[in-house]
């Protein structure tokens, strides 16, 4: 039986182990590959043969969602999985039309891993039954719980650096953008998320887990 091809993308080297694990114990998949941020995802996909990638969404390095963008134009093939502390109403549908096949949390157990990885590597679609409902009707709801699902995804870029306490040059710099750009990224993203200031933002993103206090600068 030919094996699924893995490769597994993650910063924390204790997450790869343990899903290493799980697939070690498994008769149809292989671990291919190894990445801990997005420069190693697409060296690996550049260089090896890979059936399927499970990305996490926040690693160091290029925007979790850019970095679906850019691994699907340059592998369109390649099926994404998700696999992302996150909850879903968070960034499924945002990761999802970004290119992403399947998301699941990391909080799902080992079977339910196992199921969405198989169903993306078959060329299916893996997610809960509450994202699909979303999509399905092409309504986004969860906004009004949500405010940062209101952003644009270059706004949404904005928002998590400016939540790592990034300034506005640096992410000028980032973007090759001038900075009058970013502030007034900055400003929209204010005005669309009724914050006063830079410190509603990041207690924000903070209580919603949107940034790592690690991450922060």
């Amino acid at each position: 039986m030919n094996k699924i091809r893995v490769l597994l993308a993650d910063d924390h080297a204790i997450i790869r182990d343990g899903i290493r694990q799980i697939l070690e114990d498994s008769e149809d998949f292989l671990v291919a590959g190894e990445a801990a941020n997005g420069i190693e995802v697409m060296q690996h996909i550049r260089a090896a043969t890979c059936d399927l990638l499970v990305l996490d969404i926040s690693m160091p390095g290029r925007n979790g969602i850019d970095l679906i963008r850019h691994v699907h134009d340059e592998k369109h093939d390649l099926p994404i999985l998700i696999l992302s502390m996150h909850q879903e109403e968070q960034y499924a549908v945002r990761a999802l039309h970004a290119g992403a096949s399947g998301y699941v949390t990391k909080e799902s157990d080992s079977e339910l891993l196992l199921a969405a990885m198989r169903r993306v590597a078959g060329g299916g679609v893996f997610v809960s039954e509450k994202v699909a409902e979303i999509m399905a009707r092409g309504l986004h709801p969860i906004s009004e719980v949500f405010p940062h699902t209101l952003l644009s995804d270059r706004e949404f870029q904005v928002f998590e650096m400016l939540a790592q306490g990034l300034g506005l040059t640096e992410i000028a710099n980032e973007f090759s953008l001038s900075v009058k750009t970013i502030s007034t990224h900055k400003s929209r993203i204010l005005q669309k998320m009724n914050f006063n200031n830079m410190a509603d933002l990041i207690r924000y993103a903070i209580t919603h887990k949107l940034v790592e206090q690690d991450d922060m600068a």
